[in-house]
């Protein structure tokens, strides 16, 4: 199995019962567009490979959760407009959302979570 290519896909989370709409960024210009330009966010992004984001340009908070290899959750943070958040040793993706989505999905370090989203390598 190959890795990750943009399009979209749903994220599970563990104890919730209804999936999450996802959009995956994997290529360079769609990692780069991230959520710029964008009011609002219904769902969530990930972005892949990544291990740090910035919210310059950015016209809403955004919930930020760093995950591992596994997709397990290594950190997650709250982030207002124009700000630069630092690296995570480890982190092999980044999910992104509106502010206050992570918890209300209870998305929090230590949860492995699970994504069904477009791989390379498959019809």
């Amino acid at each position: 199995m190959g890795g990750w290519q943009d399009g979209n896909g749903t994220l599970t989370v563990p104890g919730r019962e209804d999936p999450v709409e996802l959009v995956v960024a994997a290529s360079y210009a769609a990692r780069y567009r991230g959520l710029l330009g964008r009011d609002g966010l219904t769902g969530a992004i990930m972005l892949t490979p990544c291990t740090s984001v910035h919210t310059f340009r950015m016209r809403f908070a955004i919930d930020v959760a760093y995950l591992d290899r596994e997709l397990r959750v290594l950190d997650v943070r709250t982030m207002r407009p124009g700000r630069l958040g630092l690296p995570r040793p480890r982190s092999r993706h980044v999910l992104e959302a509106e502010a206050g989505a992570m918890a209300e999905w209870g998305i929090r370090p230590g949860v492995r979570l699970s994504i069904d989203g477009p791989r390379r390598g498959t019809p």
